[in-house]
C-alpha cells in the first residue's frame, strides 16, 4: 500500500484525524442517476479497495446515493474499517421513485438518516455528517439553524464525530459556525465556478477544509480552450490539469473525484499531482474570471 504522504498534496488535519487531501467520492459508484446497484459490483467493490491501497484515507458517501447502494459497497469492501479510514457521509436529502433529491431536513428526518448512515456503514459513530442545503440547483439563502442544530445534538449523543456543511452560502457558513465548529465546507467549485474563492481563503485562515463536488464539473465536464492548451503543453490530460489546479489552489482543499474504474481512479491520482508553473496557473485563472 503506497504511503498517504506519498499522495498528490499530503494531508490534511479534519478535527482529531489526519486525513490525505487526495480523497476518494464513491457517488459514481450507484447505478445510472445514482439510483439502483452498479452494472458491475465485483468492479465497484475493486474501486473501493484499490483507493485504500493507494493510500486513500478519506471517503465521501451518503446514505441516498443509490440509495444505501453506496454505503453498502464501502461496508461490504472495507469493513473491518482501518484506523486510518475517514469516512464522511451527508443528510437534508432523500430520493424519490422518480431520482430526484426531496429535501428532508426536520429534525426527525435528520436523525432518521443519521441512523440509516449508521446501519448501512457498520459503524457506531460517524466520522463526519455534512448538512446539506440549498437544493439541486445550488445554495439558497435562508437559516440554517434548526437542522445544524439537531446535528449538534447527534453529535453530544456521541453518534456523530463532526459536522460539516454543504450547499451553503458564506451567510450560512458564518450562522453555522456561531452554533457550533465545523471542520469542513462542501460545496461546488472547480477551474470554471470559483464564486467560493473568498470563502476558501477564508476558511483556509481559520483551519477549515473546503470540499469541492463535482471538481470536474460534475455531469457536464470541464471544457475550456484554456484548459486543453495547457493540458497539450504538459502532455497531460484536462482533467488531470483541473484536479492539479485545485490542489494548488489551497493547502485546505480536499479532493473527492468520483470514478468506477480502477483504472481512471490512478489516473486522478497521478493527474492531481501534475506540476504546474506560475504561468500555467496564470492561464487557467483565466478561466473562472
Amino acid at each position: 500500500m503506497i504511503t498517504p504522504s506519498a499522495l498528490p498534496g499530503g494531508t490534511w488535519t479534519l478535527g482529531d484525524s489526519t486525513v490525505t487531501r487526495f480523497g476518494y467520492g464513491a457517488m459514481q459508484l450507484a447505478g445510472p442517476g445514482v439510483m439502483g446497484p452498479p452494472a458491475d459490483r465485483d468492479g465497484a467493490l475493486a474501486v473501493l479497495r484499490e483507493a485504500v491501497n493507494l493510500g486513500i484515507t478519506h471517503i465521501d458517501t451518503s446514505d441516498a446515493y443509490g440509495p444505501r447502494i453506496t454505503n453498502e459497497l464501502i461496508r461490504q469492501a472495507l469493513h473491518p474499517y482501518p484506523s486510518s479510514l475517514f469516512i464522511a457521509t451527508k443528510v437534508g436529502a432523500t430520493r424519490d421513485a422518480q431520482g430526484g433529491w426531496p429535501v428532508a431536513r426536520r429534525p426527525e428526518d435528520l436523525r432518521k438518516q443519521v441512523h440509516e448512515n449508521l446501519d448501512s456503514l457498520g459503524v457506531q459513530t460517524l466520522d463526519l455528517v455534512n448538512m446539506r442545503m440549498g437544493d439541486a440547483q445550488g445554495p439558497r439563502p435562508g437559516s440554517i439553524a434548526e437542522a445544524f442544530e439537531t446535528l449538534v445534538d447527534l453529535q453530544r449523543e456521541g453518534l456523530i464525530r463532526h459536522i460539516g456543511v454543504s450547499n451553503v452560502t458564506a451567510e450560512q457558513v458564518v450562522e453555522a459556525r456561531g452554533i457550533a465548529p465545523i471542520v469542513c465546507v462542501q460545496n461546488m467549485y472547480n477551474l470554471a465556478h470559483r464564486h467560493d474563492d473568498d470563502l476558501v481563503d477564508q476558511l483556509a485562515a481559520d483551519g477549515v477544509a473546503y470540499v469541492p463536488f463535482f471538481p470536474l464539473g460534475g455531469f457536464t465536464p470541464l471544457q475550456s480552450q484554456a484548459l486543453s492548451q495547457v493540458a497539450s503543453r504538459l502532455e497531460a490530460t484536462p482533467m488531470s490539469v483541473a484536479l492539479a489546479w485545485l490542489m494548488r489552489r489551497s493547502p485546505n482543499i480536499l479532493l473527492i473525484p468520483g470514478t468506477s474504474s480502477t483504472a481512471h481512479l490512478r489516473e486522478n491520482t497521478a493527474g492531481a499531482g501534475l506540476s504546474l508553473s506560475d504561468e500555467d496557473v496564470a492561464e487557467l485563472d483565466s478561466i473562472g474570471h
